[in-house]
């Protein structure tokens, strides 16, 4: 108690002012007597009366505050009823009261809010799939009267939009018309709208070759602003992939000069490369240039690279640029953006000419712009064969075991069967073979950029001209030696410096991928030598590919995979299996492959005849099956033509004694050209040789029915 006291007392001190003191004022004030506080020995004192509440509102009865005012005095008593309007509302109140806010708003800022409503619950039960024919036809003409002469101010509207496409699809053909008639003023609008460019899609698709040729002709003029708006290119590109080849024209000219793009009448051409309409119209390359690279420069810096009609403006681009502009786009390209534009015929074509043209930074920029797209793109019919030329040009194995061989190990049972997978696979086993790629794969590899292969510029060209004209006697020579320096100026893209044998067995053998492959083909062995693709690539493994690329590393995964084919074609036949399919050797595809592999693979060869034709040849030579076992007199091996001969001889003797059963008369038919060859060492041209076989088979089959 005596601690709280004193605690007391200390609060109540005035505060000192400072320098007040005794020391530091000389002595000339007095320092203040301080207040007496109770001693610890004397008790509190309590209160001399006690407090009565009765007594103290009696004597403050007639006291009146102060500050009082004489409204707070009128003030009403505090009612516990008002308590009813300040309550907290409950979560659900404040929902509705929410809901109620934005329609209001929603009333207030678009106009037709109350017709969109009406609309999506029309769209509701037109859209089902379980509705009549006439129940949606009413629903359809019911709204369209409701949005007649409002149908571009409510096209842009997400509600309304979906109605309207669906009102493209079911209605009548008379209603369409109407519809495309009121929205035809308003397309180039329409077409850079989020959610209208869905409905202009939908009409393109339903309209007549007139409309749409009207549409394509309203865009004469738009075409290069619309393909540089993220909305506006996809309506230009669906025009495009819908027009023909005359409208198709029209619409990439625009993007070639500023004269085209302001007069329709220089559109229709007839030539359709860039440098026959130059040379046609006179135009300047350089103005030409110029344009393309003000046209072209904006959408790609804004990543609009997805569509066709771009690609195609692109490779003409290139076939008229100079080496700074074809260098820029490169550059440009040499990215992640290259991926998107490969699924085309002229976007793959861009890609294999960035691969073939950029450097090794830009490559490797490239390739790596398509890490997680490899087994998409090697799948893809048109990006299958960028791949195809990255593999045979860029020298960085490395990066290129890193990121595409190591995804195409994941997929490779996929792509072994795949038309367009297995392409890449095959340009490692058997580069650019005819048998797996069409001439125009080929040329597409083959392609190049023109202002890249010329080394020197036009100055040569000008003293080879002055050179001739100055020598008109020797006119002949200077001809000759005018084309020598041509075609030393241009030089021939084959690839990176690497050695190609080098880079494929890099690529092949040392990745792992031949490993691999080859333990696919020993799982999946019958389905391949039965599937059209797959049996090719088959082929390959089990021959080695070119140049012998998978001896002598792999020779023992080989000896496997030949046991495994030979103990599969041993199987003998049944009445049941044939039922569900027939036998490799008779079936159509798989009794080829093994007569192509029994020529090319002495190996195969001979396990094949120790396991599944030795002592059965009689019971195989009919049929498809003729062809395997004919096969082994056309092998180019002497010592299985020697294994095969004491048993195929019999045979061929009593064809040629005239006994013809059924098994000697195929296989008679089938040798025949190889005997003639083999015996007589006739040297016949392929054309006797194979009038000679089909002259001696139509006898054979008299003789027989005879």
């Amino acid at each position: 108690m005596a601690f709280k006291n004193q605690k007391d007392s200390q609060s109540n001190k005035r505060k000192r002012i400072p320098g007040a003191t005794k020391g530091d004022d000389g002595g000339k004030f007095s320092p203040k007597k301080k207040l007496r506080t109770p001693s610890n020995n004397q008790p509190n004192k309590g209160f001399k009366k006690p407090f009565d509440s009765k007594a103290a509102g009696q004597s403050n009865k007639g006291f009146k505050k102060p500050f009082e005012s004489k409204a707070a005095a009128g003030k009403p008593k505090y009612n516990k009823s008002d308590t009813s309007q300040d309550a907290p509302k409950t979560k659900r109140e404040l929902r509705i009261q929410a809901k109620e806010l934005a329609e209001a708003r929603k009333k207030k800022r678009r106009p037709h809010y109350t017709l969109e409503q009406e609309l999506a619950l029309l769209w509701e039960k037109m859209r089902r799939r379980n509705i009549a024919k006439e129940d949606r036809s009413k629903l359809i003409s019911d709204a369209l009267r409701r949005m007649k002469g409002k149908i571009p101010e409510i096209a842009g509207s997400h509600v309304s939009c979906r109605v309207l496409q669906t009102c493209a699809k079911y209605c009548s053909k008379e209603e369409g018309n109407a519809v495309f008639e009121e929205l035809r003023p308003h397309f180039l609008t329409l077409a850079c709208n989020t959610y209208a460019v869905h409905l202009i899609t939908k009409m393109l698709d339903n309209a007549s070759k007139e409309q749409l040729a009207g549409f394509i002709s309203s865009l004469h003029g738009h075409v290069a602003s619309l393909l540089r708006h993220m909305v506006g290119s996809v309506v230009v590109e669906h025009a495009y992939q819908l027009g023909n080849a005359t409208q198709k024209q029209a619409l990439l000219m625009e993007l070639y000069s500023t004269e085209l793009q302001l007069f329709k009448d220089l559109v229709s051409l007839k030539e359709r490369r860039l440098v026959d309409i130059i040379s046609k119209l006179n135009l300047q390359k350089t103005s030409v240039i110029r344009h393309m690279s003000s046209v072209i420069q904006p959408i790609l810096e804004k990543g609009i690279v997805d569509h066709s009609i771009l690609h195609k403006a692109l490779v003409e681009y290139l076939t008229v640029a100079d080496k700074t502009s074809a260098a820029d786009v490169i550059q440009h390209l040499s990215s992640a953006l290259l991926v998107r534009m490969i699924h085309t015929k002229d976007g793959s074509k861009i890609g294999i000419l960035c691969i073939k043209h950029g450097n090794a930074q830009e490559r490797k920029k490239i390739i790596k712009g398509m890490k997680g797209h490899v087994s998409k793109i090697a799948q893809d019919r048109f990006g299958s064969m960028v791949l195809t030329c990255i593999l045979s040009v860029v020298d960085d194995t490395r990066l290129i075991k890193k990121i595409i061989i190591r995804e195409l190990q994941k997929v490779i049972k996929e792509l072994i069967f795949d038309k367009n997978g297995r392409r890449p696979l095959l340009q490692l086993l058997h580069p650019n073979c005819s048998r797996y790629l069409s001439p125009d794969d080929l040329s597409l590899l083959d392609s190049s950029i023109p202002s890249l292969l010329i080394k020197g510029d036009l100055e040569t060209e000008a003293e080879a001209e002055e050179n001739v004209k100055s020598s008109e006697v020797e006119e002949d020579e200077d001809e000759v030696e005018v084309e020598e320096d041509e075609e030393e100026n241009v030089k021939t893209v084959t690839g990176g410096k690497k050695d190609p044998l080098l880079r494929r067995r890099e690529l092949l053998v040392d990745s792992g991928l031949a490993e691999s492959l080859i333990d696919a083909c020993c799982e999946n062995a019958e389905e391949l030598l039965r599937s059209n693709h797959g049996k090719e690539v088959l082929f390959e493994v089990v021959t080695g590919g070119a140049d012998g690329i998978l001896h002598p590393q792999l020779d023992e995964k080989l000896e496997s995979l030949y046991e495994t084919i030979a103990s599969i074609v041993a199987i003998p036949k049944s009445k049941e299996e044939e039922e569900e399919k027939e036998h490799l050797l008779e079936d159509f595809h798989s009794s080829r492959t093994i007569r192509k592999l029994i020529i090319d693979c002495p190996s195969l060869a001979s396990t094949l005849w120790k396991k599944a034709f030795k002592g059965n040849c009689k019971m195989w030579a009919q049929g498809h099956s003729a062809k395997v076992i004919c096969a082994y007199l056309e092998s180019s091996d002497s010592k299985v033509v020697k294994m095969a001969k004491q048993e195929l001889q019999p045979l061929l003797d009593k064809g040629q004694e005239g006994n013809f059963s059924a098994s000697s008369q195929s296989l008679r038919t089938r040798i025949f050209p190889v005997a003639c060859l083999a015996v007589h060492n006739f040297s016949l041209s392929r054309f006797d040789l194979i009038e000679n076989y089909t002259n001696k088979r139509s006898l054979s089959r008299e003789s027989a029915s005879f």
